[in-house]
């Protein structure tokens, strides 16, 4: 029997992949185009939104950003006045990030702009089959979370 042939547009990995950065690079733009914001930028400003008071260990491990980016945006962030950083009670050596007021009022006005993004990214899909997306989604992390092999456990890039 004849092995199985490599083919990279239908390989999972690498789909997943291209297509997650196919709408990252479309959500970049508009971002960077209404909002000045990068895309690790925004990632950030999310999740202190959604979590005030937290660290940027945290946010690396919520979005899956590196040690590097997460604190360059912070630092970015922080420079424009979108963000503030808190003494962390728990960590002495560490501290934990807070929308300032200015950051606040970004998230108010980027919010809405990216919910508007994402119905019309999936606009031509029904409500099943988005939450079967979301469903499929969920599993593969948790499939492959349960692989054990986690970051920089594989030295190679995105597949």
């Amino acid at each position: 029997m004849d092995e199985p042939t490599l083919r990279l547009d239908e390989f999972l990995p690498f789909r997943l992949s291209y297509t997650s950065n196919l709408v990252s690079e479309t959500v970049a733009q508009i971002y960077i185009a209404l909002f000045d914001l990068r895309i690790p930028e925004w990632r950030i400003i999310a999740v202190v939104a959604e979590h005030d008071g937290i660290s940027q260990q945290a946010i690396g491990a919520r979005t899956r950003m590196d040690k590097v980016t997460v604190s360059r945006a912070a630092i970015a962030l922080t420079g424009r006045g979108l963000l503030e950083r808190a003494a962390n009670p728990d960590d002495k050596r560490s501290h934990l990030l807070v929308l300032s007021a200015a950051g606040r009022a970004l998230y108010a006005d980027v919010a809405p702009k990216a919910l508007e993004v994402e119905r019309s990214i999936f606009a031509a899909f029904g409500a099943g089959e988005l939450e079967a997306f979301r469903a499929t989604l969920r599993r593969i992390d948790a499939v492959v979370a349960g692989m054990g092999m986690g970051a920089g456990a594989v030295s190679t890039s995105s597949p």
